[in-house]
């Protein structure tokens, strides 16, 4: 059984999939599972040339059905110890293997590491930071984690034990066309056993500025407000059959409250009084805690006028 597999969606990638693929030729004890989630482009051609001779590659070819599902169908054909999730317009660090392993050797649930924005061409645009600790429980790291790393809920920068998220039957929630992460990623760190974070940059986000897949509209950025909102319902109605502390659930509504609020930044003023209305009849606010003075000042001024509070930050 190898002791990590690699899951590649693939959508239309074409251009970016080979220095994708290639990024994982050095992992050791490693299978690459790629699922092209019906591209239309050239993308098939690639993967059949990197595919040739190649025994510890699994290639999948489906309709299209979105990342969320593709993910899933993924973890579902995967059968290494731990997963790693790469998109396919990425690519990894070729020493990621070797850097992460002594953790897999640990049996650690939950293992972190970090991203660097680049262009193109390679280059660094920006080294995302974010807390660094060892073994930690999942609710000890969740509270380390959520008030600071702006990527906590990218699959992309763990290594998940596969064990853990069989038993526990984590999956994308298929139903959200965006943030399917967002919905996901922060139940599975909470209520991890063991989770590590380690100062290491192994992931290459690659920021393309005619990328299909990352150019945004303002439709897009109203449905993804939609399907923030419906992750914060789906998280709140599941909390109760997870075996966590009450201050890790509150702390998971923390997060997600304050993301959805600073998602509020993105929209025009007459849709910010949309989001707002739904954002009270949740009685989002409520789940500010003030533990202090700080948080006493924002719950005091979300209360009075969420706007106020925007036009602070």
């Amino acid at each position: 059984m190898p002791k990590l597999s690699v899951i590649v969606p693939v959508y239309n990638t074409e251009k970016y999939l080979s220095k994708c693929l290639d990024s994982l030729k050095d992992l050791k004890e490693t299978e690459i599972v790629i699922v092209n989630d019906g591209s239309t482009d050239g993308s098939e051609n690639v993967i059949n040339e990197y595919i040739k001779d190649k025994s510890n590659v699994v290639y999948f070819k489906k309709e299209n059905t979105g990342v969320a599902d593709t993910r899933n169908f993924g973890i579902e054909h995967a059968t290494g110890d731990y997963t790693l999730f790469v998109d396919s317009d990425d690519y990894i660090e070729h020493d990621l293997y070797d850097t992460l392993c002594k953790y897999m050797e640990e049996n650690i649930d939950v293992i972190k590491f970090k991203l660097k924005r680049v262009n193109e061409k390679g280059e660094t645009i920006k080294k995302v930071e974010g807390a660094v600790f060892d073994k930690k429980t999942g609710e000890e790291a969740f509270a380390e984690l959520y008030p600071t790393d702006v990527l906590l809920d990218s699959p992309c920068v763990y290594l998940f034990k596969r064990e853990y998220i069989k038993q526990n039957q984590f999956k994308f929630d298929t139903s959200l066309c965006y943030h399917e992460d967002f919905g996901l990623i922060p139940l599975i760190v909470a209520n991890a056993g063991s989770v590590v974070s380690v100062d290491y940059y192994g992931y290459n986000y690659v920021q393309s500025t005619n990328s299909i897949t990352r150019n945004e509209d303002y439709i897009k950025t109203l449905r993804k407000m939609d399907d923030a909102l419906k992750a914060y319902d789906n998280m709140v109605n599941s909390l109760e059959k997870y075996s966590i502390s009450t201050r890790a659930k509150d702390n998971l509504k923390i997060y997600y409250t304050n993301a959805i609020i600073i998602k509020l930044k993105e929209l025009k003023p007459e849709d910010q009084d949309i989001y707002i209305s739904k954002i009270k009849q949740r009685k989002m606010i409520q789940n500010i805690k003030v533990r202090n003075v700080k948080q006493l000042v924002k719950r005091v001024l979300l209360t009075v006028n969420i706007k106020t509070y925007l036009k602070k930050r």
